[in-house]
């Protein structure tokens, strides 16, 4: 992660976790610094704790983000609003796929051999009585009914049309686009959310299919 996205040896805060991370589980983030115009890896929990939350154990679900919905989502619009925006790093993700009528877990990773560079958001959460300093980030999601590969992961709503199931897909930042992500206006920053090119993934079932 370091020659990879140009962190630098010297941040403070370096990544000495398990290889897979869970929702609520610490993983590892990178955001601009706030000082100058390097990066940083942060270590912060998967799923964004909000400026006005009481405390830092959520009742409900913020590891994932509608990103059609962060301007106006209680819980995200702040960090959209002020450039708080992130790249999760990762050699890989898993997604369920419900074609066979049950779930299988299917793994993608970049057909290049990379690691993606997924987009998020972040927060640093106070707690006003303690003090304690929480670090914290969301993975934006977007919408690929339309998506070859992507359309066909999770479990289908019997309920509605094959395309308006609202499958959702990873936004992945390219490296040279990382720096616009961290720094730019949010309409540069928008202009480069889309579900990734079907021809950029290597996907498979996790485990073989009984």
């Amino acid at each position: 992660m370091e020659s990879y996205w140009r962190i630098g040896r010297d941040n403070g805060n370096p990544w000495r976790g398990q290889s897979e991370v869970f929702p609520r589980g610490a993983g590892p983030f990178i955001r601009g610094a706030t000082e100058d115009a390097r990066r940083e890896l942060v270590v912060g929990v998967w799923g964004l704790i909000p400026w006005f939350a009481k405390t830092a154990q959520l009742s409900y679900a913020t590891n994932n983000a509608r990103f059609e919905e962060i301007a106006g989502k209680a819980s995200f619009k702040q960090s959209w609003l002020h450039g708080k925006r992130c790249v999760i790093p990762a050699w890989s993700f898993d997604e369920p796929c419900w074609e066979s009528g049950r779930n299988v877990w299917w793994r993608f990773r970049r057909a290049d051999g990379s690691p993606w560079g997924l987009a998020g958001l972040w927060n640093t959460w106070i707690d006003k009585g303690t003090g304690e300093i929480v670090e914290s980030y969301t993975m934006l999601t977007l919408n690929a009914d339309g998506h070859p590969l992507m359309s066909r992961m999770h479990k289908p709503d019997p309920k509605l049309p094959p395309d308006a199931q609202d499958k959702r897909s990873v936004v992945a930042i390219e490296r040279d686009d990382v720096d616009i992500w961290l720094r730019g206006s949010n309409d540069e920053a928008a202009s480069l959310v889309r579900v990734p090119e079907v021809e950029l993934f290597a996907a498979e079932p996790a485990m073989p299919i009984a």
